[in-house]
């Protein structure tokens, strides 16, 4: 009896908590969407989204730790993450200095005023579904990493409810390599267990920030697969979850 009244507890504040938190994120993401369609440079708007996703984790009483700051160099440079949720890019966001720039799957910018949002900012969006499409994105995101911009991506491309640490694509690495820029690893703990794949409510939990040492830059073309390889490990040795894609090509051989 009290181990059932414990999970209708925990059940209930669950669920309260997370309509509570996301009417904080809707309200402050439009009251963040009406300030950033006004006419100001893009600095400007990306420092306003920073500054609210930074009140919305302290609305909702969630603490980002953000471990080695120093480690991020000061100019251009390819930020790599892993995926584990939806919170990845919003947390990321909060954390990160206002200049980096998101690389984001192309059916993001099609949600509505969601969409809006991160062209605002200055998100850049790759298709991964038209080898044209995807080409020509590639070239564009060359010439702005090679302009000096800073780029976040999630090289695993998509996430699963299962925890670990899936492949990791090579497009961001290439990038690097084109435009001589290093490469940062960043471990992301705790959003999975806040918003998993399978959930449309946040649960409470608390979000730490592991940035590990850069690599490079990186130099040439034949760079690209050791480094994308390293950032991996990097990332898998403090992230705290297992490796699923090796664990999947065992069981697959």
């Amino acid at each position: 009896m009290v181990a059932i009244l414990k999970r209708f507890v925990t059940g209930a504040f669950e669920l309260l908590y997370g309509i509570y938190a996301a009417i904080v994120f809707t309200v402050l993401a439009l009251l963040c969407l009406a300030m950033i369609l006004l006419p100001l440079g893009i600095d400007a708007r990306r420092a306003i989204t920073h500054w609210f996703t930074r009140v919305v984790f302290v609305a909702i009483g969630v603490r980002i730790n953000l471990q080695h700051r120093e480690r991020l160099p000061l100019g251009a440079c390819v930020v790599v993450a892993n995926h584990a949720s939806y919170l990845d890019g919003i947390v990321m966001k909060a954390a990160l200095p206002a200049r980096f720039s998101f690389v984001i799957k192309k059916e993001v910018s099609r949600v509505p005023l969601g969409g809006l949002l991160l062209h605002r900012i200055g998100s850049e969006f790759i298709d991964r579904f038209n080898r044209h499409a995807a080409a020509s994105d590639a070239r564009r995101l060359m010439k702005v990493a090679e302009s000096g911009q800073a780029l976040v991506f999630f090289p695993e491309g998509t996430f699963v409810e299962e925890p670990g640490v899936n492949k990791f694509h090579s497009g961001a690495f290439a990038i690097a390599a084109r435009a001589n820029l290093p490469v940062v690893p960043v471990a992301i703990q705790g959003t999975r267990w806040m918003l998993p794949a399978s959930r449309w409510l946040p649960r409470h939990g608390r979000v730490t920030i592991i940035v590990q040492p850069p690599i490079g830059p990186v130099t040439s073309g034949d760079a690209v697969s050791a480094t994308r390889d390293e950032s991996r490990r990097r990332i898998l040795a403090v992230v705290g979850e297992p490796d699923i894609a090796s664990a999947s090509a065992t069981s697959e051989g």
